[in-house]
């Protein structure tokens, strides 16, 4: 193999170049599908909507921005930005760690809960209508399998359950 075989991009076949604009179209359009409805039911940015559920599974309700930020797919910068919105809205309190003055708090309030609870069916019948009702049963593992395989590439320390 000279040098020139060696630099030569590995191009998509046909295959793969269509399955890839698919892929890529759908990455574009299902999370403004997503924010679009969870804005015009509840308020709510999808990343909003993420940051609250988050802190609605943790242990008290509490997690460190750091570890937030990693659960809700999002910069600590953005986070900051969107903490401080739903921190005006009542949704969250910030607070010092205990026993660690360096790490910053985010917890839900009551208030915050009532409102992921009350944006969460539409979000889920949204999410059933555009993604788990266009697949087979099957098709869902397929999902879950695949996705874990893409996440696992972009970025191996990523924990991703059931990974097989």
């Amino acid at each position: 193999m000279d040098k020139m075989d060696k630099d030569e991009p590995r191009w998509l076949n046909e295959a793969e170049l269509n399955a890839w604009k698919a892929f890529n179209t759908l990455i574009i359009k299902l999370p403004a599908a997503l924010d679009s409805q969870l804005r015009n039911n509840s308020g709510l940015s999808h990343f909003e909507y993420l940051v609250l559920a988050a802190l609605s599974d943790a242990p008290q309700r509490a997690l460190q921005m750091s570890t937030l930020a990693v659960l809700a797919n999002g910069s600590l910068s953005r986070l900051s930005h969107v903490v401080k919105r739903l921190v005006k809205h009542g949704y969250v309190y910030r607070e010092t760690a205990p026993g660690d003055g360096r790490c910053t708090l985010a917890v839900l309030t009551d208030q915050g809960y009532r409102k992921l609870a009350g944006s969460a069916p539409g979000h889920v019948e949204q999410v059933r209508s555009l993604v788990v009702d266009a697949l087979e049963p099957e098709q869902i593992e397929q999902l879950r399998h695949i996705s874990q395989q893409i996440l696992h590439a972009m970025d191996p320390d990523l924990p991703c359950p059931d990974r097989r």
